[in-house]
């Protein structure tokens, strides 16, 4: 199969966009003070748990759609003529 352009370059950018998200959105939940994150006690919450499940999950697919982008760019500057 072959990627367009356009198609590789979106799919590298989304995974770029991904992990700069869900590295955000974790350091973020790693210092909630608001006690939706860490209980009392300090102790995580399933606030927490989810929220880390769902970072990792996003990090994994970030960086299979990004690698599939990343491939594409390369095969398309491959296909490119030397001058």
């Amino acid at each position: 199969m072959k990627l367009s352009r356009p198609v590789s370059w979106f799919l590298l950018a989304f995974g770029v966009w991904s992990w700069f998200i869900w590295i955000t959105f974790v350091k973020n939940l790693w210092k909630d003070g608001s006690g939706l994150a860490f209980d009392d006690a300090g102790d995580p919450t399933g606030y927490f748990w989810v929220h880390l499940v769902l970072a990792i999950t996003s990090f994994v697919l970030g960086t299979v759609v990004g690698g599939i982008g990343l491939r594409g760019v390369r095969a398309l500057r491959r296909e490119m003529p030397q001058e």
